[in-house]
This record gives structure tokens, sequence and C-alpha cells, in this order.
């Protein structure tokens, strides 16, 4: 696997990536992957997966968000929307390169909003042929409320409300670490050192103001609206993103659809307990889905059942 620093522009700021490559030349085959919720686009965790999916003849393209490790934008602003609309130029930028097949691009994503934002970029982009959506957040308001005791959140609730009047007031609001004041991390979490490699290169201080976005965070209606091939990976019993959010998103989704559910371990054990099981689903799901086509069929079956599309492909 070939590995090459990158850059291209969102929105006007500077993204850092890695583009990861077949040693033969292309054009390849693409999939483009945003970081989990405060990853980094270096982390070791991703490594495989990457070494997986190129040796199966892609190539990928992982990226810092605008904002975080070594990106421009503004400094620990956490957005999802901007992260959606850094996907998307993700996307436009791979159609600019002459060794990507513009016509055969997908996304891969996975940690909380990671998992969640490749469901939400598949929604936003018809360029974007299949996705694949690990241990994913569906529904931020559900999400950050179960992390916490009624009374803790209530208090959180409460504590929002007053940032909302501090900066009309004063015009500054609070700064809160991202891990212990917005999300609410596990024991797991705490003992775990999968992502200790970048975990010192995360913002400390973000603005309490970003768990807006978080609460309005809504996959599950792109779900409902998405036909493009979605392949969900949750963990039974999950502490971190709950089960039932990967369950949502495979059961709201309207197109080709699996869901793997790994069970007997945790959320961040998973990663290792289960590499060889599902590390191969996710190359075929993408392998079947992601080709290009240069032939629409459009058939209509009956007035009651619709339309369906088979796409031809191109020759091997």
């Amino acid at each position: 696997m070939q590995t090459t620093p990158v850059e291209f522009y969102s929105e006007g700021d500077r993204l850092a990536g890695l583009w990861r490559t077949p040693d033969e030349a292309g054009p390849y085959r693409a999939i483009v992957q945003g970081p989990g919720w405060l990853g980094l686009k270096d982390a070791k965790l991703y490594v495989r997966y990457h070494e997986a999916l190129v040796a199966a003849g892609f190539a990928v393209l992982v990226f810092d968000y605008r904002g975080f490790g070594d990106s421009g934008g503004d400094r620990g602003i956490l957005s999802p929307a901007r992260q959606l609309q850094d996907l998307v130029n993700a996307v436009s930028y791979l159609t600019t390169r002459d060794d990507v097949d513009a016509d055969a691009i997908g996304v891969f994503g996975t940690g909380g909003t990671g998992g969640g934002n490749a469901v939400l970029l598949a929604d936003a982009d018809p360029r974007v042929k299949a996705a694949v959506s690990q241990v994913p957040v569906a529904d931020g308001t559900d999400w950050l409320h179960r992390m916490r005791q009624e009374h803790e959140w209530l208090a959180f609730l409460a504590g929002l409300e007053e940032d909302r009047r501090r900066r009309v007031t004063t015009g500054e609001g609070r700064l809160v670490h991202p891990r212990e004041e917005i999300m609410v991390p596990t024991p797991e979490r705490r003992a775990t050192t999968i992502k200790a490699d970048v975990d010192d290169r995360i913002p400390s201080a973000i603005p309490l103001s970003c768990a807006e976005e978080i609460l309005g965070y809504r996959p599950i209606d792109a779900a409902a609206r998405l036909t493009t091939p979605l392949l969900v990976i949750g963990v039974e019993g999950d502490a971190t993103t709950p089960t039932d959010h990967a369950e949502r998103l495979y059961a709201a989704a309207r197109g080709p659809r699996q869901l793997v559910m790994q069970r007997h371990t945790t959320h961040y054990a998973a990663y290792d307990r289960y590499w060889e099981e599902t590390t191969p689903l996710i190359v075929d799901w993408l392998d079947r889905y992601v080709r290009p086509s240069h032939v629409d069929v459009r058939t209509t079956r009956s007035p009651g059942l619709g339309e369906s599309i088979d796409r031809m492909e191109a020759p091997q």
C-alpha cells in the first residue's frame, strides 16, 4: 500500500488528507472516509481497514475535518454540518484526480459520528455508490441523553440554555472538554488505548455551543430517504453507540441493506475481536456496489410497485 499526503479545499479552508493506493497504477475505484468522533486521519485504528480495501483494488482517501489535525479552519469547532460539507468536497476532489474512476466512489465511516456521517453523505451525494456505517450514531439527542442519568441530562440542558444567554449578552460562551462534557466516556473508553496515538492531539476545549449541533444530528432521517446500498455494523449491548442506533438505521434504509451485529464483545474490543469476520464483509459490500455503470435500465414492474433501476457495469 502506498500512502501519499494530499491537500484539497473545503469552503475555502485547506484540508489535509492521506491518499492510500495499490502499487499498481489506476484509475482506481475510491473510498472516502472522514474520521469518527474526535478522530484524526492518521489514527492507527484505520490502517488495517485501508490495507484490506487497497488489497481489493480500491484507493482510500482519509482526511482531517476542518479545524482538526493538520487541516485549516477554525480550530476545535465540532460541527457535523461542516463535516458533511467536507465529505462532499472530498468526493468532488476525488473526481478531479486522473487516477480515480469518478463513477465508482463509496464511503466508509466508523466510530459514532463517523458511522453516522457515512449515512449522511450517501443521502446527500448521488455520486456515492455505496456506504458502510460501523458503530454509528443515528440520533444525536438520544445519544447524549443516554450517556447521562436524568438529573444529569436536565442539568446539561439547563447549562446549554444558560450558555445561550451568556453568548447573546457577552459575545462569548463556555469552553468545555468534548469528551468529558459533551460526550461522557464509558469506563471502557477511559481504559482503552486503541486511540492513544491520536488522543493527545484532539482539542481539549471547544465551545459548548457545539453541542447544539450534536443535538440536531439525525442520520436516521437521512436513512429513511436512502436508496444507496448501506451496510451497517453494530455491537450487541454497546454502551458507547447504542445498539439500536445501528438497528434503526438498517430498518429505515430503503435500498439494498445489510446488518452485521457483533456479539459477546464491547464497542472498542470489537475492532480487534471480530476483525477477521467483519472486514471481508466490508470489502465485499463495497466491491459489489462501488462499480462504474454506463447504462441505466429503468423497468416499471407494475403501477403499484413503481420503478426499479438496473445498472449495467463496465466490462472488467
